[in-house]
């Protein structure tokens, strides 16, 4: 244990599943205590299973102005404070219409900026308000996406999550700019192609597999792991990032330095 997460109190939006549970793992091992929230009853109660007794679940939706409200609210009565929020959630729009632009439609474009834009304003915003009331610092990470500035058109055209993904790194810097007079740090990490729920469209077809292997070609080409990104997640919330802003961090097996072959 690096001992610089000891009893930091840290909210997990869309820690349930994929790489908010592998972080909440991470974070719990490095001395952190973490309240995960996410949506349906049956994946929580999994997720709260595999978790060590340091951790708490809340069901939630993201997009919902009062969920990380009451996620930090809880963090302070379980734990006694609050010092750190990593935002997950997302997701795609495909089904909901997101595509390439002369296909999206209206109800694909706000679907898919709610869920992955909007959602996670409310909890940066929820955060920043609960550092400001308390008079102290604390740390904020955020979840964008290699597609929103290294865009692949054969295989992952769509362009309404591209724009949400893009908007995330402008968000924090802003944020960042602003809220380092009270020292508190807003930081983003960009995944490629990782094995998640979100992606099992792609990890399942074995083109797209073969595409990514050549355009993600570090450790065999292989598709990324969810414990790929604990590394810098646990960085970004620990006091070793104390002096440490604005940053967005690519974590992507080499996508967006690699051309891939179609």
């Amino acid at each position: 244990m690096s001992r610089s997460l000891r009893n930091k109190k840290i909210v997990i939006i869309g820690g349930t599943s994929g790489l908010g549970l592998a972080a909440a793992k991470a974070l719990i091992r490095e001395g952190a205590q973490i309240v995960v929230v996410g949506r349906g009853s049956e994946r929580l109660e999994k997720a709260i299973e595999e978790l060590p007794k340091n951790a708490v679940g809340l069901m939630g939706d993201s997009t919902a102005p009062e969920t990380a409200i009451e996620a930090i609210r809880m963090c302070r009565e379980r734990w006694g404070g609050f010092d750190g929020l990593y935002h997950v959630a997302g997701g795609s729009g495909r089904p909901r219409g997101d595509g390439p632009l002369h296909e999206l439609t209206l109800e694909g474009w706000q679907y898919t900026l709610n869920i992955n834009l909007t959602s996670l304003m409310l909890s940066n915003q929820a955060a920043v308000k609960a550092f400001l009331e308390a008079g102290q610092g604390g740390a904020i990470l955020n979840m964008s996406s290699v597609l929103g500035y290294s865009p692949s058109p054969a295989y992952f055209a769509t362009h309404a999550y591209a724009a949400a993904k893009a908007a995330v790194g402008g968000f924090v810097r802003a944020t960042a700019a602003f809220y380092a007079q009270h020292n508190i740090r807003i930081n983003a990490i960009a995944p490629a192609l990782v094995h998640t729920p979100m992606s099992a469209r792609a990890a399942g077809n074995p083109e797209i597999v073969a595409f990514a292997k050549t355009k993600q070609p570090l450790d065999g080409g292989r598709l990324g792991a969810p414990e790929d990104l604990n590394a810098a997640v646990v960085y970004f919330l620990s006091d070793g990032a104390a002096y440490t802003t604005g940053q967005l961090l690519t974590v992507d097996g080499g996508w967006s330095v690699s051309e891939g072959q179609i």
